[in-house]
């Protein structure tokens, strides 16, 4: 007979949806400063900042999944808190050495930190056109309805990651071993975004409508017809 010890929990409170959710939605009311300048070659600096942020991750994240059994869980949060932290750093300084850190918002952040977690999510909200990226406005209903998405995706991944962790240091090589995939993930979407041009959600109605409808278009090749 097993020992309560040894069995693997039904309900793990600390990988909860809802929070989750709220970690998202506290962890995206700011926006990390960064230390980067333009760069001259920004896809080389963008890449190698990439690839030193996934060693960071998959140390750390490896490192947090380390403890066995019922200590594992309780690291499960604040891993994804850790790795998220590391990731929106990344985000951050990809975003400046493109020189578009202005345009760096709570939007554009979560599509380069869970894009490829839950793409679906962002259906109605983000418009690709071509090389555009073009965000729609966020109310804060709609944010918090994304952060549910993307927390639901979340926690079913986060309950089969922590089943590794009944395996000390092959669970933990192999949480490393996402972290890693997942922030390079992240570098992806961000260099795409940031490479190209960004339209935010301020600009977002001009952009999609088209010239000929918009109220301060003035018709070329035309003059007002004149009183007779």
């Amino acid at each position: 007979m097993t020992s309560p010890t040894q069995q693997v929990p039904a309900v793990i409170p600390s990988a909860e949806p809802g929070r989750i959710t709220q970690a998202i939605l506290d962890f995206v009311s700011q926006v990390p400063d960064s230390a980067i300048g333009n760069s001259r070659e920004p896809a080389v600096e963008a890449h190698r900042l990439g690839r030193r942020a996934a060693q960071r991750a998959a140390i750390t994240a490896g490192s947090l999944a380390l403890p066995p059994g019922p200590l594992g869980w309780l690291t499960l949060l604040p891993e994804l808190a850790a790795l998220w932290k590391i990731q929106a750093q990344l985000v951050s300084d990809i975003a400046a050495c493109y020189g578009q850190h202005a345009r760096l918002g709570r939007e554009q952040m979560l599509w380069c930190l869970f894009r490829h977690t839950a793409a679906q999510a962002f259906r109605d909200l983000v418009v690709q056109m071509g090389d555009r990226v073009l965000f729609r406005p966020m109310s804060q209903r709609v944010l918090r309805r994304l952060a549910e998405q993307i927390g639901l995706k979340l926690t079913r991944r986060t309950l089969n990651e922590g089943l590794s962790r009944w395996l000390p240091v092959v669970g933990a090589v192999g949480v490393g071993a996402y972290a890693y995939y997942d922030t390079r993930q992240v570098a992806h979407t961000a260099i795409t975004l940031f490479s190209g041009d960004v339209v935010g959600s301020e600009d977002v109605d001009t952009a999609t409508t088209p010239s000929s409808q918009r109220t301060d278009a003035t018709p070329t090749g035309s003059t007002a017809a004149k009183p007779t």
